[in-house]
């Protein structure tokens, strides 16, 4: 049974089947912050008072509870338990290693960014103390107030001058 054009929505890609979603790709990250996650509970206080706790009532369990609940003799010293701690302790390095290697990449990225951002500072810097500068070269060319002053004074002692010697006779001009 042939579908009808009008049945495929125009926002779809051509060749998609309906309703079929594309597959994501899947996230290299996610076994990372994993491994983080992981790391950074297994260095706090809490886990250690939790695995100190489970540590305290599997020996407390194995040694007073009747002896048909016991599962883990303290006679052959808690084999099982020390299995499970071992274990944990078998994971747990390689997942802190993992953990510390990606801080590392993150810090060397940092580091990297922070180096450029210095770099670029430094190009700044530079470029704005040679506009200062020329901008102190500039304003030494540049007539001060007092220069202006002492010029204009000067133009109007010598226009006195030429007025005052316009003002007097021909005669005595000469």
């Amino acid at each position: 049974m042939a579908r009808d054009a009008r049945d495929i929505p125009l926002d779809a890609p051509k060749g998609r089947r309906q309703g079929v979603l594309p597959r994501r790709p899947a996230n290299r990250d996610r076994f990372g912050r994993f491994t983080e996650a992981i790391a950074r509970a297994m260095g706090t206080p809490w886990f250690l008072i939790g695995l100190t706790l489970f540590c305290v009532v599997w020996m407390l369990f194995n040694s007073f509870a009747p002896e048909s609940w016991r599962f883990d003799s303290a006679a052959i010293g808690f084999t099982a338990l020390t299995l499970i701690l071992s274990l944990q302790a078998s994971y747990a390095a390689p997942l802190i290693l993992l953990a510390q290697n990606r801080q590392d990449d993150r810090d060397r990225v940092q580091f990297e960014q922070d180096r450029q951002r210095a770099e670029r500072n430094l190009a700044d810097t530079e470029y704005l103390a040679r506009e200062v500068v020329a901008l102190r070269l500039a304003l030494q060319d540049v007539a001060s107030k007092e220069f202006i002053r002492a010029e204009l004074r000067t133009l109007l002692e010598e226009l006195e001058k030429d007025r005052a010697e316009e003002a007097l006779p021909a005669k005595d001009r000469e």
